[in-house]
């Protein structure tokens, strides 16, 4: 059973107690008896203990940085919303192909930032800019925001943000079930909250530290029963012996424990699976054992932002995976909505 996230240690940027959210988290923190360390910055963060890297690494994962956004330029984040929201960086899941890993690089410590009300003011401007259209922001680009909330509520707060705006609209997803503290906020319907789910195998193999799939159900009946619009990422989409099997009793689970309400507005979307070259180095790296298969000949490479190519399935492969996943959605609940296929 995954427990709500704790770090083992917390760093506090000087900047941070200059706004209540810092104020309020360096006492929550230290009332829950935790070490505490100033930092002048994130990027001065160093000795992160551990005898070698690899133990860095997972006690990166486990340290907390409470810091102030300084870039209010928000990213896109195509294919799912027009920007990310800033609102936390990395993630306490080891989930051994996400691509978080090459872009936290050496620093895959989990950074919130407590300057909500900019953040928020930032997005407003970004709304007024788009009107009359409608705004997407989305909130885990960077993090698995829902993994820490219970600890910061800053979700909470934008949920209830965009809830008083006409033309925003929120959306995140998670792998985690940790969602009580979200059931009551005043959402009015503009929030789509999603979870990541898989095949069994692709969740026992390369998910570890997040919640099981039937924990992440059981939290999305509690999100639908609280009036929020649900959603799904199927990814990453990943062929392993006995998929499509997998993947049938994944739709099939959902299927029976869904409730009728739920369905009439519900999202897929799907992302096979794909790695960069530098990704499969840390990959590597980081989790030595893993059973993750990256042959780059099996492939076929797309070019991808910035110059840096992904290797994705073969045509044959990749329009096979999203007929049988689109025939099960389709079965199983015919109303939804496939957002996209990549």
């Amino acid at each position: 059973m995954v427990k709500p996230f704790v770090p083992q240690l917390v760093y506090i940027e000087p900047r941070a107690l200059e706004y209540p959210l810092g104020v309020e988290l360096k006492e929550k923190f230290e009332k829950m008896g935790l070490e505490i360390r100033e930092t002048t910055s994130h990027n001065q963060v160093r000795n992160i203990p551990g005898k070698n890297d690899l133990q860095k690494y997972r006690n990166a994962k486990s340290t907390l940085v409470v810091g102030v956004r300084k870039t209010l330029k928000f990213d896109s984040s195509k294919p799912s919303a027009e920007y990310a929201i800033p609102l936390a960086t990395g993630c306490m899941g080891h989930c051994h192909y996400c691509y978080l890993q090459t872009t936290m690089g050496s620093k895959p410590y989990i950074r919130t930032y407590v300057n909500t009300e900019e953040i928020f003011q930032q997005a407003q401007e970004y709304m007024e800019e788009r009107t009359p259209q409608i705004t997407r922001f989305e909130a885990s680009c960077t993090s698995d925001i829902v993994g820490i909330d219970h600890l910061t509520h800053s979700l909470k707060r934008a949920i209830e943000f965009f809830g008083n705006t006409d033309m925003g609209r929120l959306r995140f997803v998670t792998k985690f079930h940790h969602v009580d503290h979200l059931l009551d906020a005043d959402h009015k319907g503009k929030t789509r909250f999603r979870f990541s789910i898989n095949a069994d195998y692709v969740i026992k193999n390369f998910e570890p530290g997040t919640s099981p799939l039937d924990k992440r159900l059981e939290a999305a009946v509690k999100v639908a029963g609280a009036g929020y619009p649900l959603g799904f990422i199927v990814a990453p989409i990943y062929i392993h012996e006995g998929w499509r099997e997998g993947y049938y009793e994944l739709f099939s689970k959902l299927d029976q424990l869904l409730p009728p309400e739920a369905r009439d507005d519900i999202t897929f979307e799907m992302i096979q699976h794909r790695f960069t070259k530098p990704a499969k180095r840390v990959i590597e790296k980081n989790y030595p054992k893993s059973k993750l298969e990256m042959n780059e000949d099996d492939r076929r490479y797309k070019w991808g932002r910035y110059g840096i190519g992904k290797y994705i399935y073969q045509k044959d492969e990749e329009a096979d995976l999203r007929e049988t996943l689109e025939t099960y959605i389709d079965d199983f609940f015919p109303n939804a909505k496939i957002e996209y296929f990549t």
